[in-house]
């Protein structure tokens, strides 16, 4: 796996995950159909494993993001799925194969696994598309591949009938995947995307199921929307709309915004305010984009860096440190003390194996068996390690044990945080400070509880920010993403035949 990949691992442990699966999918006479949503409990496997994802998107450049908007590009980035990844079920094929898709508005092509995906063990934890099994397959072979940041899903286009909810779409061209390197599908809860993005960014200038559902008038009016439950305790998911909205899930009427650059659903926003306070940064204006299949919100690290400031948010790799520091810290000193190698104390105390001439964790072989043991594991014996070494060189200075400890604990909050993830204090959740973002001239607050995500409850409880950074440099940027974290709070139409979104507070 590498040694950067190891050390960067072990700063990823945060960043909890909605899990969302199809619970129905609800036809009206209207002209509408409904895909109904439904979480899964929260739980730290899933948190890790979505960090691992976010760890893979921090080697994405602004290039790689935007080379999309090349429409004879075959490039198309996946977005990390952190916090929630709100999915449904589809049918491909006759008799209907079933797959849970994300429903995905940043980008615009439908694939899933192919039977013929021999050497990717994330094929075999997922359902798989057989080609002889449908009568009505259509060869097709036309190659694909579909780009993220550390790899790619490769494969060829197919055709066949796909179904969503209730509507068949006849001869829909999708991708067949033959290949999906690394863990991020392997540990995700769903097969495939189903890509409801502009056709400008299809891989192989496919065309996406949304518009063969219009072009073959199987819905009602040319728009989607979104509504996103974020209550943990709901166990509905939410519920897409196709060819419509629902009236029960949002307030007053929707700001809309007209899309300026077809491809991604994005638009113009003004300034953002912390507290009341405007920033600055967007007065004269920056882009953005409304996509369901990204979890955070996503903006530029100047604004970043103001937000995280403001709620008291440090680095996770700084306070999953010193838990290790504040569990462990006494007893890896009291070895060193006893003249105990170094390299060995880590392995000691549980924390890590020892191969005979240097600490190993101990999850690696179990990734497959136990995603939950292979990243903890892999976490906690990286931040032994390095606090071992720390400690050390303190001892070797004739420092105080006390000294010692309080200076691992500082060098703490130094450990640099590759995806900029943040933890905050979960006892200062409610007097943290509103954050308005302006669309279309109107604020759009989110509280705290929209932007914090928790998992457990009491001293175990931990609290992480739902704002990440990534900088897009002019002329394509300043951009934000506005994933799931503004969309939970903000039911969200997609107007496809006017070319705009809009906005209206969810209910």
């Amino acid at each position: 796996m590498g040694t950067r990949f190891q050390s960067l691992l072990a700063f990823l442990l945060s960043c909890l995950i909605f899990i969302s699966a199809a619970s129905s999918s609800e036809q009206k006479g209207d002209g509408t159909l409904r895909i109904g949503l439904k979480k899964r409990k929260l739980d730290r496997a899933n948190r890790l494993a979505s960090q691992l994802f976010l760890k893979n998107r921090g080697s994405w450049s602004p290039k790689d993001y935007f080379r999309l908007n090349d429409a004879n590009s075959d490039i198309v980035p996946l977005k990390n799925y952190l916090d929630a990844q709100y999915y449904g079920e589809i049918t491909i094929g006759t008799p209907p194969q079933k797959f849970t898709a994300i429903f995905d508005t940043g980008s615009s092509n439908l694939w899933v696994p192919s039977s013929n995906c021999y050497f990717s063990i994330a094929c075999y934890f997922h359902s798989k598309y057989k080609a002889r099994d449908s009568s009505t397959y259509k060869r097709n072979g036309k190659p694909a591949s579909i780009r993220y940041g550390t790899g790619a899903i490769s494969g060829y286009f197919s055709n066949d009938d796909v179904k969503v909810g209730g509507l068949v779409i006849k001869d829909q061209e999708f991708i067949e995947a033959t290949s999906e390197p690394g863990i991020t599908f392997l540990l995700a809860k769903f097969d495939g995307i189903l890509g409801l993005g502009f056709k400008e960014i299809a891989v192989g200038n496919s065309t996406p199921v949304w518009y063969n559902m219009v072009e073959k008038g199987l819905v009602k009016e040319p728009i989607f929307s979104f509504w996103l439950n974020r209550n943990p305790e709901d166990p509905e998911g939410g519920q897409i709309v196709f060819g419509g909205v629902d009236p029960k899930h949002f307030k007053g009427e929707h700001t809309y915004v007209p899309v300026t650059r077809k491809g991604y659903w994005q638009f113009d926003m003004g300034d953002l305010n912390i507290a009341g306070k405007p920033t600055g940064y967007c007065a004269n204006g920056c882009s953005a984009i409304a996509d369901s299949g990204t979890s955070l919100l996503t903006g530029p690290s100047t604004v970043i860096t103001m937000i995280n400031h403001a709620i008291g948010a440090v680095g996770i790799a700084s306070q999953e440190c010193k838990t290790v520091i504040g569990q462990y810290g006494q007893t890896m000193l009291d070895s060193l003390v006893s003249q105990v190698d170094p390299r060995k104390v880590c392995s000691q105390i549980g924390l890590c194996g020892f191969d005979g001439t240097h600490s190993v964790s101990m999850g690696i072989k179990s990734v497959v068996e136990d995603g939950v043991s292979s990243l903890l594991n892999e976490a906690m014996c990286s931040a032994c390690e390095m606090a071992s070494v720390w400690m050390q060189s303190e001892l070797s200075q004739n420092q105080t044990q006390e000294r010692i400890l309080a200076y691992a604990a500082e060098l703490c909050d130094h450990i640099p945080n590759p995806n900029q993830q943040s933890a905050v204090d979960c006892e200062r959740v409610s007097s943290m400070p509103i954050v308005t973002f302006t669309i279309g001239g109107k604020p759009f607050d989110l509280s705290p509880q929209d932007y914090i995500f928790k998992i457990g409850d009491g001293v175990q409880a931990q609290c992480t920010s739902g704002f990440t950074a990534m900088d897009i440099p002019p002329p394509r940027g300043p951009l934000w993403i506005l994933g799931d974290i503004f969309m939970g709070p903000y039911h969200t139409v997609f107007d496809y035949g006017k070319t705009r979104v809009g906005f209206a507070k969810a209910t």
